[in-house]
């Protein structure tokens, strides 16, 4: 392969099958050995991981966007689901898309006795607010690829009043 072809390669193409994955440990509830797919490659707008999570675990907390979409698609194994309060089951080619907003907080389960793999595909609209129902909490992040990223994780309902601290 010629340099310049090298170059565009690298910066362009992943292969799941071929990248080192990291493992990841919470607690008894979520596992999962992954890599963030994106990182490193030209992609400006999107974000990838390739996730291989574990019977009975899942990868992060039932949560919302107001700012980002994401995508799941379903390589390996089944799962559930779990949207708006409700439980779906999901299997091995099932393309998952969620929207942004408060309708559709959600999270992957793997429910069943053998590995899930998926690929998560989310857009890096920023600022982002993310919210957390079971715990009452918000995330609020600005700038992340900048000089000076922001970053507050906050219980909701323990706001300020506007006016404090301000003359």
């Amino acid at each position: 392969m010629s340099d310049p072809a090298k170059t565009l390669s690298d910066r362009l193409i992943r292969n799941v099958h071929e990248v080192p994955l990291e493992r990841f440990v919470r607690g008894s509830t979520y596992a999962s050995d992954r890599v963030r797919i994106t990182e490193g490659t030209a992609a400006r707008k999107l974000a990838a991981a390739y996730d291989v999570v574990p019977a009975g675990m899942r990868v992060c907390p039932y949560h919302l966007h107001y700012a980002q979409e994401e995508m799941f698609i379903i390589l390996e194994g089944s799962g559930t689901l779990r949207v708006a309060g409700e439980m779906l089951p999901v299997k091995a080619g099932d393309v998952i898309c969620i929207p942004p907003g408060p309708e559709y907080p959600h999270q992957l389960i793997n429910t069943s006795a053998q590995d899930l793999k998926y690929i998560s595909i989310g857009t890096t609209d920023d600022p982002e607010i993310c919210v957390y129902p079971d715990s009452g909490k918000f995330m609020a992040e600005a700038n992340l690829g900048g000089a000076a990223p922001f970053e507050a994780i906050e219980r909701i309902g323990d706001g300020v009043d506007y006016w404090s601290g301000e003359i």
